[in-house]
């Protein structure tokens, strides 16, 4: 569950509301809130499921192989790569907004530099840095609840903020906010490293879920009741201006320090996840085979680590943490949606008391809904780089066809 925590409480709770009330309102973005949860939970279920059929590394890249074909298997890697690398970058701009707003494009910049840098040494997050991460973040979330509340211009009033554009508009929110519970399927993948996981991973994977989504709601109550829909809409660190607004400038510090040791954490770990996918996806050929080097000392992908860093950067440099989100949750949430396809070619499971097909039909259906209603700059952006890896697939696919039909037969 902690392993869970530490996944999900990450760059969205100290960003995301502010999109996801700039399309729905406050209101709406309650309703959102809870909309994205539930798909969490029913693409968390359809992973947990794959998870214990193939036991490996890869997630819905493997899933995607072995029950719908290579190129459903390759069009979940891809669009784990790159709407992961987009939000390598959203993570780096937080930390820009918070530690130095007026430089937040240097401050992440400098970020990926040296995040790249520990990984690059071989230097990984353990359980243990895991649970301090876990324990930080939750006392910089409780400090902006309490501070929030009691500093006097807290108003449930705000709340009823409608704004946004009404059921699409609510749609949108979800979607953007799917970005803040990306990371659960981690559990998922324990399969090898916990005891008894056809039991544990069941239990872990909603406990973690409903607990970030009781933390998520509490805050989305607290900052809409503080700032309002429209000052929450336009603010680039919801969580500090919160306390700064309740009177408590001196406590903004505390807060920003805390997001961006948080973030870096979380940074930390999903470059080096990319890194690792594109490394597995380069050995099959899916992408160029350099990018499939091992540093011969620090056994590392570097040179798969070194190009999602570059194009990271690419990506802080031109643009900005809202589309960045908006693009990571469209190419994600297709990732997702074969995930939840390859699950429902698993048929019942009735050793599960839950409704497993239901849930993957439901959330294969919500994945595609959220994806096509985000802001249509993320949706044109995420499916055109899918078509780009999907035409990638294709040219591949037909150089190595005719390669193979124009070499000689071995005796």
């Amino acid at each position: 569950m902690v392993i869970g925590l530490g996944s999900m409480l990450g760059a969205g709770v100290f960003v995301v509301f502010a999109p996801a009330a700039a399309a729905a309102g406050g209101a709406g973005l309650l309703l959102a809130l809870a909309l994205a949860g539930f798909i969490a939970f029913c693409n968390a279920t359809s992973s947990a499921r794959l998870a214990a059929r193939y036991p490996e590394s890869g997630g819905t890249y493997v899933y995607g192989r072995e029950r719908l074909g290579s190129f459903a298997g390759f069009l979940a890697g891809w669009g784990f790569v790159v709407g992961k690398t987009a939000s390598c970058a959203a993570m780096a701009l937080t930390i820009g907004a918070y530690l130095w707003p007026g430089q937040a494009r240097l401050v992440a910049v400098a970020a990926v530099v040296a995040v790249t840098a520990v990984n690059l040494r071989g230097i990984g997050k353990t359980a243990t840095a895991t649970k301090a991460l876990v324990v930080l973040v939750l006392g910089v979330l409780a400090l902006v609840a309490v501070a929030g509340i009691g500093g006097g211009d807290f108003s449930l009033g705000r709340l009823g903020d409608l704004g946004g554009t009404g059921n699409r508009g609510m749609l949108t929110a979800a979607g953007l906010l799917f970005f803040a519970f990306a990371g659960y399927a981690r559990i998922a993948t324990l399969g090898e490293e916990v005891r008894d996981p056809e039991r544990t991973i069941p239990r872990a994977v909603p406990l973690a879920l409903g607990v970030v989504l009781a933390i998520y709601v509490t805050l989305a109550v607290v900052t809409l009741g503080v700032l309002g829909a429209d000052r929450l809409a336009a603010s680039t660190a919801p969580l500090a201006d919160v306390v700064t607004a309740a009177g408590l400038p001196g406590l903004a510090w505390v807060v920003r320090a805390g997001a961006t040791v948080a973030v870096t954490g979380v940074l930390l770990s999903l470059l080096a996840g990319v890194g690792r996918t594109t490394l597995a996806m380069a050995r099959r050929r899916d992408l160029p085979g350099a990018l499939a080097a091992v540093h011969p000392r620090h056994k590392v992908p570097h040179r798969a680590e070194l190009a999602v860093a570059a194009v990271v950067i690419v990506v802080v440099a031109l643009g900005d943490v809202r589309t960045a989100i908006g693009f990571s949750s469209c190419t994600v949430l297709v990732y997702y949606a074969i995930t939840n396809a390859s699950a429902l070619t698993l048929g019942r499971d009735p050793a599960r008391k839950l409704p497993v097909q239901l849930l993957a039909a439901l959330g294969l259906v919500g994945c595609v809904v959220l994806a096509v209603n985000l802001p249509l700059a993320s949706v044109l952006a995420g499916f055109g780089v899918l078509a780009l890896g999907a035409l990638w697939y294709a040219v591949k696919s037909v150089f190595t066809q005719s390669h193979a039909g124009g070499q000689s037969p071995r005796t």
